[in-house]
This record gives C-alpha cells, sequence and structure tokens, in this order.
C-alpha cells in the first residue's frame, strides 16, 4: 500500500467512524428510552412504617412468613444502611423528604409542628385553616400540603400522565397521607379514631367522600376490631424482645399493668373509643383493609397511565412511644404487620399483576431505646429536663441583656431569636447567637451547639453538623441549635421516642420490590432523599423540582 492510499484509508476512517459510533449510541439510547416507557409498572405503592428501625427486619425475621417482609426483601432490593441525612427526625418532615427527594433545608417541613416567625405563632406541618373538614363535622379534616415548598414524586408522576394517573394517600395520621400525596393528589384519607371511627378528607381534594369511602366507614369493618389484643404467637416464644412486665413501658388509662393480654373493650372509653386502636397493631390491619379498599375501588393501576398508592403505617409509632422498641407489644405489632402487608401484596397481585407493580418500602424515623432500659444495663443513657434548662436560659439570658424580649422562642431544640429587638438595642446577631450556644453547652446532658450563623456561612459534609445543616431552613429554623448527649432524650421514663441527629433515630429500611427492580442488596450508604429520584429514573419522569437525593443505580434493573 502507498502513503498515498494509507492516508486516504485513514482519513476516511475518521470521518466514518464519529458518525458510525453516534448512530449506535443513539439507537441504543432510543431503545433505553423505548423499555423504560413500554416496561413501566402499572402502579406504584410507597409504604412508610412509622417509626421503624432498620434491625426490627433482622431480631424479628425468624418469625415473619413467606409473604410479607420476606418477600420483599428475598425477591427486591435491600439498601442495610439507609438513613436519614437530616434532624429532626420526625413523622411531617420524614413523609415530606421520602416523597421530595431532598431535606427540611429545601422543603420546608422542618417538624411536626414549629414556630412561624412571621405569624408569630406555632404552627402544624398539614394544618390549612382555608379548607373545611369532609367526612366529618370536626376539624380534623382542615388540611393540606400547602407548606411543603417543593413537589413530590406523586406530583411529577400526576404532571407527567397529564394528570391521567392518579394518586391516592392513606394513613392513620394526616401528615402521613396529605404530605406524600402532593399538591396534586386525586385523595388523601386519615383515620379520624374518637366515637366515629371512620377516615376523612379535606375539601382541599373533593366536595363529598365518594360513595365507596361511605360504604367502608358505615360497615363493620373497624368494629370487628373492638376486641382483646393477645399476642399472634405464643408469647414465650417471643425471645427477641423484653421481659413482658417491666417499668419501661406505659400503660393504657385505666389500666396498672403493662401485660399481655389488652381488654380493648374494658378500656374503650377511656382511651378514645376508636382512637384506642391507634396504639394496637389493629391500627394497621384498618390502614391495610382501607388500601385495599382504595385499590379496588378506585381501579388502581387498571390503565396505561401508572398510578401511585402511598400508604403509611402509623401504629408501630403509637406502639413505640408506649411501649418501647424492646417491648413484646413492638415484637407482636410487627409479625402482625408482616401478614397486614402479605395481604396487601396479595391484593396487589390479583388485581394488578404480579409483574406490573413497583414498592418501596422505608420509615420516616426509626427510635431510641429506652434510656431508663439502657442505663440499668450501665450503658450511658438519660433524661435531659427542657423545661429547667429553659428557665435557666431564660434568667441568663435576663441578666446579661437586661431583658428577656431578644428570644422569642424555645422549640425543637432551638432557640429563636427577636431579630428587630437585638438591632433596636444595637446588638451584634452572631455575638448573641454564640454567647447563648457557649451558655447551653455548658448545661448538663448537652453533647454540642451550632449556631445559625454557622449553619448559614459554612458547608458541612458529614457528621452531626451535616445532619443539622440539612434540617436547618434559612427562612423558617432558629438561631442557635442544641443537641443532648447520645442517649439523652426529653421525654417521659417510659416508651421510645425520636427526633435526634443520632443513628438510632436515622438508620431505617430500605427496600425496592417488583417491575424495573433488580434483586439485591448493598451496605453502601444511601439516604432518604435518593428515594424519589430513584422511583423517578425507573419512570422515565422529572425529578421532585427541589431534588438533592440521587439515583440508586444498583436498584435499577439494567433493562431499563
Amino acid at each position: 500500500m502507498t502513503l498515498r492510499t494509507f492516508i486516504f484509508f485513514a482519513t476516511a476512517f475518521l470521518l466514518v467512524s464519529p458518525h458510525a459510533s453516534g448512530q449506535r449510541k443513539k439507537k441504543k439510547n432510543t431503545e433505553t428510552v423505548k423499555a423504560v416507557v413500554e416496561s413501566a409498572p402499572k402502579l406504584v405503592v410507597g409504604i412508610v412504617v412509622d417509626q421503624m428501625r432498620y434491625d426490627y427486619l433482622t431480631r424479628f425475621w425468624n418469625h415473619y412468613g413467606d409473604d410479607g417482609f420476606k418477600r420483599l426483601v428475598n425477591d427486591g432490593f435491600n439498601c442495610k444502611n439507609h438513613h436519614f441525612n437530616y434532624a429532626p427526625t420526625s413523622t411531617g418532615p420524614g413523609h415530606a423528604s421520602v416523597y421530595t427527594g431532598t431535606t427540611p433545608a429545601v422543603h420546608g417541613i422542618i417538624g411536626n409542628n414549629w414556630y412561624d416567625k412571621v405569624q408569630d405563632k406555632e404552627v402544624y406541618c398539614s394544618s390549612d385553616d382555608a379548607y373545611e373538614s369532609i367526612g366529618t363535622s370536626s376539624n380534623a379534616g382542615q388540611m393540606s400540603p400547602h407548606r411543603m415548598q417543593v413537589t413530590t414524586l406523586t406530583d411529577q408522576l400526576r404532571l407527567h400522565t397529564q394528570m391521567r394517573g392518579k394518586t391516592i394517600a392513606i394513613a392513620l395520621k394526616d401528615r402521613g397521607a396529605v404530605l406524600p400525596g402532593g399538591h396534586t393528589a386525586n385523595a388523601a384519607y386519615w383515620f379520624e379514631g374518637g366515637k366515629s371511627g371512620n377516615w376523612i378528607t379535606s375539601s382541599f381534594y373533593m366536595d363529598v367522600l365518594p360513595a365507596w369511602v361511605n360504604a367502608h366507614n358505615t360497615s363493620d369493618a373497624v368494629e370487628g376490631y373492638k376486641k382483646p389484643w393477645e399476642t399472634l404467637k405464643p408469647i414465650f416464644t417471643y425471645l427477641e424482645s423484653g421481659s413482658d412486665a417491666n417499668s419501661y413501658e406505659g400503660t393504657f388509662k385505666g389500666e396498672d399493668k403493662v401485660t399481655f393480654p389488652y381488654d380493648l373493650p374494658k378500656l374503650w372509653d377511656a382511651n378514645g373509643q376508636y382512637s384506642t386502636l391507634r396504639a394496637t397493631p389493629y391500627g394497621n390491619s384498618i390502614t391495610a383493609d382501607f388500601a385495599i379498599a382504595a385499590l379496588t375501588n378506585e381501579n388502581l393501576g387498571m390503565d396505561s397511565d401508572t398510578d401511585f398508592l402511598a400508604v403509611s403505617f402509623s401504629s408501630t409509632d403509637y406502639v413505640g412511644h408506649k411501649y418501647g422498641v424492646n417491648s413484646k407489644e413492638i415484637q407482636d405489632t410487627y409479625l402482625r404487620l408482616d401478614q397486614d402487608l402479605a395481604r396487601l401484596l396479595g391484593a396487589l397481585d390479583a388485581q394488578v399483576g404480579s409483574q406490573n407493580y413497583t414498592v418501596f418500602l422505608t420509615a420516616d424515623h426509626a427510635a431510641i431505646n429506652v434510656p431508663a432500659y439502657l442505663a440499668d444495663n450501665h450503658i450511658p443513657a438519660g433524661y435531659l429536663d427542657l423545661n429547667a434548662m429553659k428557665t435557666r436560659l431564660t434568667e441568663f439570658i435576663s441578666y446579661t441583656y437586661g431583658t428577656t424580649d431578644i428570644v422569642k422562642n424555645i422549640s425543637n431544640n432551638q432557640v429563636f431569636l427577636d431579630h428587630k429587638v437585638v438591632g433596636n438595642l444595637d446588638m451584634d446577631l452572631d455575638d448573641i447567637q454564640e454567647e447563648i450556644a457557649y451558655e447551653l453547652l455548658s448545661y448538663e446532658g448537652m453533647d454540642r451547639v451550632f449556631t445559625g450563623t454557622q449553619m448559614w456561612q459554612n458547608n458541612y459534609t458529614q457528621g452531626i453538623p451535616y445532619i443539622l445543616q440539612n434540617g436547618w431552613n434559612q427562612k423558617r429554623s432558629g438561631d442557635v441549635l442544641f443537641v443532648q448527649k447520645p442517649g439523652f432524650i426529653s421525654y417521659s421514663r417510659t416508651g421510645s421516642t425520636h427526633g435526634s441527629p443520632m443513628i438510632y433515630d436515622t438508620h431505617v429500611p430500605l427496600i425496592f420490590y417488583g417491575n424495573g427492580i433488580e434483586k439485591g442488596e448493598t451496605a453502601a450508604r444511601t439516604e432518604i432523599p435518593d428515594i424519589a429520584p430513584t422511583i423517578a429514573s425507573m419512570l422515565g419522569i422529572a425529578f421532585p423540582n427541589g431534588t438533592t437525593g440521587k439515583p440508586i443505580l444498583a436498584v435499577l434493573d439494567q433493562n431499563y
């Protein structure tokens, strides 16, 4: 071959190769997009288990049946090192973060309740007086998602399908339904309890309850759970939890024992009638019953536009708060929840088809073991007296600055200063924040303190400061943030709670299952904001508009 011939062919190769390579790449991308569109599930089911620690999966594993938790883990993808990357770890922020793909710093739900600096009063995360209750004469239905500042995964699915895909959200707690449903839900329902035992909603969603909801409310579906609470299995087999009789558990009103069985009919009136069921596993069964009724009556997953069913099981939280994370009661609640999950999955199989839906299961926060129990076992733990701390801090502020007017509120482990008063007194805000922070750090039970200025000016990437910063909203949060020592809580000496940035409150399960999901597991760290973009990627839809999380690539079926 002559030099001229070689140059000719080499040049031709260089000119043709990029074009050919580009064509192959374009074809591959086209096939990938086509696969996503044609293989999208008919229904996505988001399950949030309130106050579920990750180790409830492993502790109770040998007691679970094959069709609930085990089915999800064995045939799905288990993220074993999944965490909340912000505090406070509580129900409102938890549900908002799961569905928005971001943290309170962005979506604005900084607590279940918080001090509103503009209105100068405490507000509730989902309350809204602009709307009326539907299905009740009380104000329990005056709710909407208006305080959540960004879109949700459910919103994006509705937008993507031109509002044809349905979103139905269900929970015993109003915030467990309102926030997952987003701004565009067709319906969000929650349980009123009290004398009615009915499922209700807000005029934000509809003017009257659908006929099927009225029929469900007037049936004996809930009435049937007014019965004694006995253990599902012989109590002597519950070796994974503490003794049945102990001093670490709370009681129902009118009862002086904390042991099985619980005579709920006898305790009925003293504990709010149907509200009694919230703190028993029957509350989860009531939720599963209603979710299955919604699945059927709303014809979810029955057409070409993907629908979304958001279900939150709240009774696990009520039971954990009352009895603690090491109780026989919490173990029995999870064994019964396992059966309810199996019922729900079975209903999905029957209506939608086992290959046509996708599920994710996670929690809105975890919980601490009862500190009194930990202390009795020589583990550092204890209780923080917030009222005494507030009194002492108020005295310090009065003595140091000559007035208490510079503090507007102390709540949610934060101090809110009155910036106008600070300015009028010609004081430096940064200096006051720092002085108050140093004072708080000297208090017994306090672990660390940060100022709003630190949150504003720094970019933390790990540890407790990173978690606090993700929970700190520039417009809504306070001027000084304080964190109690590990193992310390401000709570009663019975039962468990949550809210801190500590790992016992942040480590929760995350399981993906079904259409578009790989089988497997990972011990790599994943975070709550990763859930929404992972599902959005699988569906081929836009991420929620405040998303800060990233898709968990190992979860997604490589055929997508």
